[in-house]
């Protein structure tokens, strides 16, 4: 098994077609096709199933495909670090949609600039931040754990070989603009809530709920709408009147100024429940440079942010 082997694999599964990914790679595709033949060979199962609908990954080449990507990736940054002097060096974060998250990712550019690095920040699902981080594709990940979906997140660490270490602890909060009817309220409870629509980013997946990136999602809700950026969550919070359960932490850099986050107050039906919000990154690797001062910002972001 050769890495030119893996990079055909990776590049067909991306490009969905061995026609295309012969394109892609510049080469003829019985030269590709010979190629997988010969890796399928030596691994002793097939990784793509061939249909009229192109190239699919089988159940044993999906397996094979994600930890070719971990190994490609860790060759790529080998060849940065130590082959590929004149191309830039690249740094990657996966988060869920958090602009504290993205105010400490824009102070470090800002210390590091763009003319040496390759910098990308990508605001995802959860499952997403996890693979990210897990395949090497970011460094360091962003996202929450609580009680209610601890197991299934620690268990999803552990089989990727990630760490999860904890940043700050918060409480929920009601997340609405400024001109909601219950923006100047001193607390809001469920019961007040119910007239107005919650707004919750897209998890894909059937246990997508198990990955909600809002607090107390356990909570049956009756108006319910899904959303997959923060600029629609805006849009629909003016429109709609719309709000969301958070941390609490908003940054006024990135507009933070025209939303309000108000002391959500529990009840017996729907207590309250803790966030604990941290970064993961790969067991047993040491942080970059870069990585270490990101840590450093998002530490002094959330200092500066945190509500009371």
């Amino acid at each position: 098994m050769t890495i030119q082997q893996m990079n055909y694999a990776l590049t067909i599964s991306e490009c969905g077609s061995m026609n295309k990914a012969a394109e892609k790679l510049g080469i003829s595709q019985p030269t590709l096709t010979s190629a997988v033949r010969e890796l399928e060979k030596e691994l002793g199962f097939e990784v793509f199933m061939r249909s009229h609908k192109g190239a699919v990954p089988s159940a044993e080449g999906l397996d094979f495909l994600q930890n070719a990507g971990q190994l490609m990736r860790q060759y790529e940054l080998i060849q940065e670090k130590f082959i590929s002097k004149e191309k830039k060096r690249r740094f990657g974060i996966s988060t869920q949609h958090y602009s504290f998250a993205v105010s400490a990712f824009i102070e470090t550019v800002k210390q590091f600039g763009t003319l040496e690095f390759e910098f990308a920040v990508r605001e995802t699902e959860t499952l997403n931040v996890i693979r990210d981080v897990s395949s090497l594709k970011s460094e360091i990940g962003v996202l929450y754990i609580s009680n209610f979906n601890r197991k299934p997140i620690e268990k999803l660490l552990e089989e990727n070989e990630l760490s999860f270490t904890e940043l700050i602890r918060c409480k929920a909060y009601v997340y609405v603009w400024k001109g909601h009817p219950l923006a100047n309220e001193p607390s809001i409870s469920m019961e007040q809530l119910e007239p107005y629509p919650c707004l919750s980013f897209e998890q894909n997946g059937r246990d997508g709920y198990l990955y909600a990136e809002e607090i107390l999602s356990e909570n049956i809700y009756p108006r319910m709408i899904k959303a997959t950026d923060r600029a629609a969550m805006g849009e629909m919070m003016q429109e709609l009147d719309g709000y969301t359960l958070c941390s609490g932490i908003l940054c006024k850099e990135l507009g933070g100024d025209d939303y309000r986050v108000v002391p959500f107050r529990e009840d017996t039906e729907n207590p309250n429940s803790i966030m604990e919000i941290g970064y993961i990154r790969k067991k047993n690797s040491s942080l970059s440079e870069i990585g270490e001062r990101y840590i450093s910002e998002l530490k002094k972001s959330l200092e500066v942010n945190t509500k009371g």
